[in-house]
């Protein structure tokens, strides 16, 4: 794969590649390209890349999905994805080639559908039998009533056969597993209240309650429904992280290039790659001197100098010259793919975080079938009448069917979700919040997340004469502090002088011929200048004594407001880079953060903050590169900017989908909040259930009241959420 020399900050939401099994398998002589576009966030971004991709040379079609972020090329097989990738930096977006191979392809959210396709019809139904009801509430009697009770039964049964699945189905595999959870309860209740309106419809009773089984099905699956949408969102990341890898590589033999894909690649093989093209293996340069982009995999913010002799890992950026690698790891054994695998135990962790709701179904479901199981055996015993026995365990099932607990914890999060998504924080996971209202320790990564991620020259004004040659030679070049520099100077509008020969020198900077004289811009020992500390770039005019222009990565909108409150608020705040001792030294002075850490591998990031973890903190990770994709699984909790790599983003539980760090602290006291209103919500269930369960033991409630009483409890709760929008 190959990707942009330098990727940019861009606004996005995670997604994956999609390829519809509905939709034919291109013809043997086509090319799919599948483009990562994270910086995409409107129709007239579609607009602009679409008519930029189909304009190409040898592309047949390109279509983009906003949802997912990415486009899908059809083009001819000599149609390059790096052409394209640099087409769309032309137009000012972002693009990274994925491996649509290495995707899963993605399934079309059929379970999603399927829940609201069930949730109509339960709806449909439920309202078409209680327009039934209400004539035989108003009198009818006899075969009027018998009449009007069949043809409810004849909607009734079909509908929860249909809509009623995902409770049936839960309640048969616990059941097979020799478990309880909350689908039994409720698959007993539905099931009782339709036998037992059977019952009463064929002996001709007064009273028959599909309107109850169906309304109950209808508001269960609307909470299944909420939770299902939470959960739709969050993906894998370590499968993310796979498909960053390079499809294709340049392998050199005998002097003659061919590309192949790297699954053909074999430890010792020469590796070419371009400027702007990404490492495909782990490796050892042999030839070429160029600048290497590590910020996403170290979060070092410099680009490292490429000799011969530098040992290179996959993933890495190649920025100004052509590398040859001689290939030390390959496929599942690059570095890359074992970040991977990281991510995959770190996930598998946050399995082991127990939801508030799953606490108190553990000893619900066995009290509900004990209180109906002795209540049909009572009655029975008592009154030897099996009808009534029947009805009234009936009642306590319905009464006690955990309609309010299964939508205490999706009504609440589903308003919560709404007041932050305003605010600009997505939220992915569906227990994100309760565990971030759980934290107490805050670990941020300094590049790209603190901090910009892009250098600023912060003396720009000290050399204003210098300035025009400084840009003729700046914007020949695409290095980080070139690209800062030109921007700048630009800004100032500043006029770039006339040069000859321009030309860059990989590894070193870029030189021209101005005035009969050789001018330079780059690394110090190269024009002659001492060594900083400080981030540099200094220019030789070819006469006097070069000129350095400073650079300084500027923090993120909101980063030292967010610090400050997160520490008032009794928070540990600790900041983790990859990044070298003065830069991350540097930063922590400035917001005032004590606990620090450079020089961090992604694997002591995960391992730090697997330590705390054990120590018995709460950690709230917030990063956004490749190094941090581990952390943010191991996490408690965790936040990426929408800058962030796909692959982060996916990792983490809510994303910044602004440029500023600000909802952060904001989201942290709605998260307690939102905390509060479950456990009320809880309350509000429990209180319900202690009167109205001795009600319908007493036999003071029939299956319709039950019903009624059910859909109450149900209405407080969702309104009792609703309160959150107010939240201060």
């Amino acid at each position: 794969m190959t990707a942009l020399a330098r990727p940019m900050p861009a606004a996005a939401c995670p997604g994956c590649v999609a390829t519809p099994a509905e939709m034919p398998a291109p013809p043997p002589e086509e090319a799919r390209i599948a483009l990562s576009l994270p910086g995409i966030h409107c129709q007239a971004c579609i607009s602009t890349v679409e008519r930029a991709l189909s304009a190409a040379p040898g592309v047949k079609s390109a279509r983009v999905n906003l949802t997912l972020k990415r486009a899908m090329v059809e083009a001819d097989p000599e149609v390059r994805a790096a052409d394209l990738a640099s087409l769309l930096q032309g137009v000012g977006y972002e693009a990274h080639e994925l491996d649509a191979g290495a995707l899963a392809a993605t399934k079309t959210d059929a379970a999603g559908r399927a829940l609201l396709v069930r949730l109509a019809v339960a709806g449909f139904a439920a309202m078409n039998v209680m327009l039934l009801s209400v004539s035989v509430w108003s009198g009818a009697s006899d075969a009027t009533r018998d009449m009007f009770h069949w043809i409810s039964a004849m909607i009734a049964l079909p509908a929860i056969a249909y809509a009623g699945q995902p409770f049936f189905i839960g309640a048969y595999r616990a059941l097979r597993a020799r478990r309880l959870n909350m689908d039994v309860p409720i698959s007993l209740g539905i099931v009782l209240a339709l036998v037992t309106s059977l019952w009463e419809t064929s002996l001709s009773g007064h009273h028959a309650w599909f309107d109850a089984a169906l309304t109950l099905t209808f508001f269960l699956l609307a909470g299944r429904y909420l939770d299902h949408r939470s959960r739709a969102i969050a993906r894998s990341a370590a499968e993310e992280l796979t498909a960053l890898e390079v499809p294709r590589a340049t392998r050199v033999t005998d002097g003659a290039e061919t590309e192949v894909p790297v699954a053909q690649l074999a430890v010792g093989d020469l590796v070419l790659v371009r400027p702007g093209g990404r490492m495909p293996v782990d490796g050892e340069v042999v030839q070429g001197k160029s600048e290497i982009d590590r910020s996403l995999l170290t979060g070092e913010t410099l680009p490292v100098f490429a000799a011969p002799g530098l040992v290179v890992s996959a993933g890495e950026v190649n920025l100004t010259g052509p590398l040859t690698i001689r290939a030390s790891a390959v496929g599942q054994d690059t570095s890359l793919h074992r970040m991977a695998d990281l991510v995959a135990v770190a996930e598998s962790g946050r399995a082991n975080y127990t939801p508030l709701a799953d606490a108190m179904a553990r000893g619900y479901a066995p009290a509900v079938h004990i209180l109906s199981g002795a209540s049909f055996l009572g009655w029975y015993l008592f009154t030897g009448d099996l009808r009534l026995a029947l009805n009234i365990a009936a009642a306590v099932l319905i009464i006690t069917c955990p309609c309010a607990l299964g939508l205490a914890v999706p009504a609440v999060t589903t308003a919560a979700s709404g007041r932050l998504f305003r605010k600009g924080l997505l939220i992915k996971h569906p227990t994100a919040l309760e565990r971030l209202a759980e934290a107490d320790t805050v670990v941020f990564d300094k590049t790209g997340t603190l901090t910009a991620g892009t250098p600023e020259v912060e003396n720009l004004g000290d050399h204003a004469d210098d300035l025009p040659l400084a840009l003729a030679l700046a914007q020949g070049s695409r290095h980080p502090l070139s690209v800062a520099l030109t921007r700048a100077a630009r800004a100032a509008g500043v006029t770039p002088v006339e040069v000859e020969d321009l030309r860059e020198v990989p590894g070193f900077g870029t030189e021209a011929t101005w005035q009969g004289r050789t001018v330079r811009l780059g690394r110090a020992a190269w024009v002659g200048a001492p060594e900083e500390a400080r981030t540099t770039a200094w220019l030789s005019d070819g006469e006097g004594t070069p000129r350095p222009f400073r650079f300084h990565d500027a923090l993120r909108p909101g980063a030292a407001e967010t610090v400050a409150a997160l520490a008032a608020s009794g928070k540990r705040v600790m900041l983790v880079s990859g990044d070298g001792e003065g830069p991350v030294r540097a930063l922590a002075e400035r917001l005032e953060i004590a606990d620090w850490t450079a020089g961090a591998l992604p694997a002591d990031k995960a391992a730090l903050v697997h330590r705390l973890g054990q120590e018995g903190h709460k950690v709230l990770m917030v990063g956004d590169g490749l190094n941090d994709t581990a952390a943010l699984a191991a996490a408690h909790v965790s936040i990426s900017p929408a800058s962030a790599l796909d692959a982060a983003r996916t990792a983490s539980d809510m994303v910044l989908l602004g440029g500023s760090l600000a909802p952060i602290a904001g989201a942290c006291v709605t998260a307690r909040s939102a905390t509060t209103r479950i456990r009320e919500n809880f309350a509000i269930a429990i209180l319900y259930n202690f009167v109205a369960v001795p009600l319908a033991i007493a036999g003071l409630a029939t299956p319709l009241i039950a019903a009624l009483a059910m859909s109450a409890s149900s209405i407080t709760v969702s309104l009792n959420a609703l309160r959150l929008k107010g939240t201060k």
